[in-house]
């Protein structure tokens, strides 16, 4: 009890926010390994080698049935959402748009570097000790990057960037060793990473905010809210990820049905969650105005509920019932479990990735493993069965209902790495040497940004402008006045 005192003590003392050092540091260091662990493991896969022109030959191919021209434009999808999607996301805070979009941008670069090498390792490492690089390598980066930023949507505005830079480090290094058990030992399906990346990235953000608890966050209350024109960007980032999610959760799906059945799932769960967000935020707000919060987080939640059964035969109507559901969830999220979590919890989640990403991340893996559980030949047929779910090699007489029960325990494995390691990652962050800010200089730009003075020129144009225009109406009223006098 002495020794957890002791670390408190020492955790809570003083906060430097100077990082002049620290992070050139972190990121010439990081930068250098990658460079170094790349030279020594990365290399071309065949489709991507200059040797593709001799296989293609061999094998009776031609070039558009290279797996980039399938690939490519699923990736350019994810890729908009992981940096423009996220970025803009995080910037409806009054004074923190520099730190969502730049921020966002740091841990994206550094995370999917490595997140290339720690997949690699898991799954893709060949006979010669090297990982073999493709497109879909590229996808799958980006998907664990996400994870990522799910979690810095929970620390968005109290934490530095040398703190960033080891949450991520964390973060891929956790979310690849989820990944491995849960889609090649347990054997679960999750295409569009309902599971793998939001349940784990809600989760372990959750976990290193809790760990990071502020008492006298309020001191910082002034900053903690948008205004009119930073809840417009964060809208534009709402727009890009609810526009391409339905490429996120099919992008790595087999050719075929199965990428097809997915982009449809996940575009009417949207289309469906959109409408129930809009009530429930009209109903909970007074004289029934919409919450711009809801509108920019709840209405992406249904894309979140669909990843894990997107490519299964979960019918249009399963999918319009299942983004039903996540508008109200997530909604009465923002609206009741947020605060309850940040004041009895000890939780403070300043996106809500609560509300956003991990309820809905378990909705949708409840809703994959209850899916998986009740297929059927009838409506898969033998070869859409063992196609949809990978019955094949070790798992060729594997049933649905127990590949219900591989997809319910991949859940369960994606919650205890993202509250474990959350926990564990936090105890580290906790440590007084990262340059994270005091409790009453948060959620603004200055303590690590150059942000420039504000514009006087602006006023002074407008002021000019009223004043032209209440001259031209005075001379139009004098105007006016004469000729009715001529007249008269």
């Amino acid at each position: 009890m002495g020794a957890c005192q002791s670390f408190r003590e020492m955790c809570d003392r003083e906060k430097n926010t100077n990082v002049h050092l620290s992070l050139p540091a972190v990121c010439i260091v990081w930068q250098t390994a990658m460079i170094i662990l790349f030279g020594v493991f990365m290399r071309y896969d065949h489709e991507s080698d200059a040797h593709w022109v001799e296989h293609r030959k061999h094998l009776n191919l031609t070039d558009i049935e290279n797996d980039f021209y399938f690939r490519y434009p699923s990736f350019q999808d994810v890729h908009v959402m992981i940096f423009v999607g996220f970025g803009f996301l995080m910037t409806f805070l009054k004074r923190y748009s520099f730190g969502g979009v730049g921020f966002n941008f740091l841990i994206a670069a550094f995370g999917l570097q490595w997140a290339l090498l720690m997949q690699g390792w898991f799954h893709w490492l060949d006979a010669d000790g090297k990982i073999r690089i493709g497109i879909e390598n590229l996808i799958n980066a980006d998907f664990c990057v996400a994870g990522c930023l799910i979690a810095y949507g929970a620390l968005l505005g109290k934490v530095s960037p040398v703190q960033l830079m080891v949450l991520t480090l964390f973060g891929i290094t956790l979310f690849a060793v989820e990944e491995f058990i849960i889609l090649s030992v347990i054997h679960a399906r999750d295409a569009g990473g309902s599971m793998v990346i939001h349940t784990f990235g809600g989760y372990y953000g959750l976990s290193v905010s809790w760990m990071l608890y502020r008492p006298n966050l309020h001191q910082s209350s002034r900053l903690q809210g948008s205004v009119y024109h930073s809840d417009v960007f964060a809208m534009i980032g709402t727009l890009f990820l609810w526009m391409f999610w339905p490429s996120f959760n099919s992008a790595i799906c087999d050719h075929g049905d199965g990428q097809h059945r997915a982009a449809i799932n996940t575009y009417l769960c949207l289309a469906s969650t959109v409408l129930t967000t809009v009530a429930i935020s009209s109903l909970f707000q007074k004289h029934g105005k919409l919450d711009m919060v809801h509108i920019q987080n709840s209405t992406l939640a249904g894309g979140v509920a669909a990843g894990t059964a997107a490519e299964f035969m979960l019918m249009p109507y399963g999918c319009l019932i299942v983004g039903f559901c996540c508008g109200i969830i997530s909604t009465l999220g923002y609206i009741f479990l947020t605060p309850f979590m940040e004041k009895h919890l000890k939780i403070q989640d300043t996106c809500g990735i609560h509300n956003l990403h991990a309820m809905p991340g378990v909705v949708g893996g409840i809703v994959g493993a209850i899916t998986a559980a009740s297929a059927s030949v009838e409506v898969y047929g033998h070869e859409g069965l063992a196609n949809t779910f990978d019955f094949e090699g070790k798992f060729k007489d594997m049933v649905p209902t127990t590949q219900g029960g591989h997809q319910a325990a991949g859940l369960c494995v994606a919650l205890c790495f993202g509250i474990g390691g959350g926990i564990i990652v936090g105890a580290i962050l906790r440590l007084p040497i990262w340059g994270d800010p005091a409790d009453d200089n948060c959620f603004d730009d200055e303590t690590y940004w150059e942000v420039p003075e504000e514009e006087e020129s602006i006023p002074t144009i407008l002021q000019y402008n009223n004043h032209v225009q209440n001259k031209d109406i005075a001379e139009s009223n004098f105007t006016m006045e004469s000729e009715s006098r001529a007249r008269s």
